[in-house]
Formats: structure tokens, C-alpha cells, sequence
């Protein structure tokens, strides 16, 4: 398999045009399998899928300190991105709470590179905007990183158009990481103009609508505790069975075209952009070499249009994440 490489908006930094979410390897989706985990690392190597995203929140610390151990005598062959920003406190994660002060954001590189066993990391993302800490501070600090030779790149997550012109205007900012899918369509209207404004590449999160779009799912009450399907939203009650009827089309077309809708789904998000690289997140290697078949997909612009109406905000049951969730979004 030949992954197609894609650059990040103008930012220079060249990535194969699907990467691989790492975070469902240490939380959020079901017991971890560190064996597969690592498997399905080495595999993503092999099929030439070297863009791999972690965060210092996951677990947390253990996704980093997971990816750190799989990839010792192979890092030159690796994009490696992580993020920092949340406020952790004896080794857990303070729900909700943020912080990015150039102290903390100082000392959660440190802690990334030694967890990943390395000297740089190629991408770093704010994960969540701080609205105690001016932007301009974060992205400052962060060139100060780039230029001791820490970070290469510059990115944010979840950040609003308002602080995406800030930070860019103290320090290029390379991608901006955001839910993006069928499903999930709220960076259209302004977020995604801004970032081809100002060159800038998009790195969808969830392009499978946390695997929704998979079609391999099952209401939220199926889900054992700890599972993050188990609190989505669109997952529970009636969401479940609406949003199940809007999927079919996607189900359809995968049927028509002899893929898995997963595929589908990814090949929409592809189709959006040659400056959009999506991280659909696994920790086994049978997914993962099916999401990567997605490149190979290509959609006529009559499935793309029935794509796009059946699925269509107004057709999509139940909000993004439940509303404590959503106080981090910088929207």
C-alpha cells in the first residue's frame, strides 16, 4: 500500500494523507491491549502511516510513555504529535480544567519528550484554549521551543477563528486539530475559510464519528462503564436510532462501491481538502489497514452530494458531547 503524502496548509510539514489517532489505545474505548497496541504501531509503519497523535492527557501519560517504548530505534521515521494544556495533578487529569502558562507549557514538554524517548516533537498542539493565558503568550512560548530545537510545528485544537489569527500572528501555526466528519460538520461555516486564509491544515479527529459511521456500533447502555460511547449523546435513546437511519446512505454507498462505510466516511473527509489529513483512532491492525483503503476510494460527485444532504447538521440527533465537555470548545 502507497499512502499519498499531503502537506499541512503552507506550513511545509509533509504528512500521509491519513494518520493514526493513538488516544483508544490507553483510554476512552474499551480495556487496552498493549500488544495489539504495539502491533498495530509497527503495522502503521509498514504501510508507510508514520503521522501518529498522542497527548500528554492520555491516560494519562501512558499513550505517550506507550508510543515512547514502540518506537525506540524507529523515531527517524516517525511524525510524532502531541498536545498539552490540560491541568494535571498527581498523575490525573483536573476534568475540564486547563492550563497552558508558559511554565506549565514549558514543563509538559519536558515531560512528552521523556515519555516518547526523544529530543523533538515534530507537531505540538495547544489541546484546549486557555482563556486565563493570552494566546499570544502560548504561541510565544511555544517559538521559543521551536527555536531551542524541542517542537518543529506549531498547532491548535479546538481553537476558534479569533485565537487561530492571534496565535498565527506570533508564530505560524501548521494545523489546527478539530472534530471533523459527516456527522460533524461545524467548522465549515467559518473555522475551515480561515484556515485556507491563512494556509494552515486541518487534522480531523473522530473522522468516524467515534465510530458511528463504521456502522459497527450499538447503543450508549451496550457499552461497558469507562467507555466514552457509553455518555456520547449521539449515542443514547432515540439520537441512536435517528442517527442510525441517517447513516444508511453511508452504508449504501459502501455497498454500491463493494468498501466498508468506514471507508466511506474517511473518503468524504479526503475529498474535502488536499490540505484535510484525518487521525481516524484504532489499537488493532485489521482497522487500521481498513481505514487506510480509504485513499483508494474515490466518490463520484453524486455520492458526495447524497452524502452531504442525508447528513447534514439538521439530520443529526443529539449534540457533539455532553454540555461539560463542550465548556473547552473554542467556539
Amino acid at each position: 500500500m502507497s499512502l499519498p503524502q499531503r502537506e499541512l496548509g503552507r506550513s511545509g510539514l509533509k504528512v500521509p494523507a491519513i494518520g493514526l489517532g493513538c488516544m483508544g489505545m490507553s483510554q476512552s474505548y474499551g480495556p487496552a491491549d498493549e500488544v495489539e497496541s504495539i502491533a498495530t504501531l509497527h503495522r502503521a509503519l509498514e504501510l508507510g502511516c508514520n503521522f501518529l497523535d498522542t497527548a500528554e492527557v492520555y491516560g494519562p501519560h501512558t499513550n505517550e510513555d506507550l508510543l515512547g517504548r514502540a518506537l525506540q530505534g524507529k523515531r527517524q521515521n516517525v511524525i510524532i504529535a502531541t498536545k498539552f494544556g490540560f491541568r494535571i495533578e498527581g498523575g490525573k487529569m483536573v476534568h475540564g480544567e486547563v492550563n497552558s502558562t508558559p511554565a506549565n507549557t514549558r514543563a509538559a514538554v519536558e515531560g512528552s519528550l521523556k515519555r516518547l524517548r526523544t529530543d523533538y516533537i515534530d507537531l505540538l498542539y495547544q489541546h484546549r484554549v486557555d482563556p486565563k493565558v493570552p494566546m499570544e503568550d502560548v504561541a510565544g512560548t511555544v517559538a521559543e521551543l521551536v527555536k531551542a530545537g524541542k517542537v518543529r510545528y506549531f498547532g491548535l485544537s479546538e481553537a476558534g477563528s479569533k485565537n487561530i489569527r492571534r496565535a498565527h500572528a506570533v508564530h505560524p501555526v501548521a494545523a489546527v486539530q478539530s472534530e471533523y466528519s459527516l456527522w460533524e460538520r461545524n467548522l465549515e461555516p467559518e473555522i475551515i475559510p480561515v484556515l485556507r486564509e491563512l494556509g494552515i491544515g486541518l487534522v480531523p479527529f473522530s473522522p468516524l464519528g467515534r465510530g458511528f459511521l463504521t456502522g459497527a456500533v450499538k447503543p450508549a447502555e451496550d457499552y461497558q462503564d469507562g467507555d466514552f460511547r457509553r455518555n456520547d449523546p449521539r449515542y443514547q435513546g432515540e439520537n441512536f436510532a435517528a442517527n442510525m437511519r441517517a447513516a444508511g446512505v453511508v452504508r449504501d454507498i459502501a455497498g454500491e462501491l463493494g468498501a466498508k462505510p468506514g471507508q466511506v466516511a474517511l473518503a468524504w473527509v479526503l475529498a474535502k481538502g488536499e490540505d484535510i489529513v484525518p487521525i481516524p483512532g484504532t489499537k488493532r491492525r485489521a482497522y487500521l489497514e481498513e481505514n487506510l483503503g480509504a485513499v483508494a476510494l474515490k466518490l463520484s460527485p453524486a455520492q458526495l452530494q447524497a452524502l452531504d444532504a442525508a447528513m447534514a447538521p439538521d439530520k443529526i440527533s443529539g449534540p457533539r458531547y455532553a454540555p461539560k465537555n463542550m465548556t473547552t470548545i473554542d467556539r
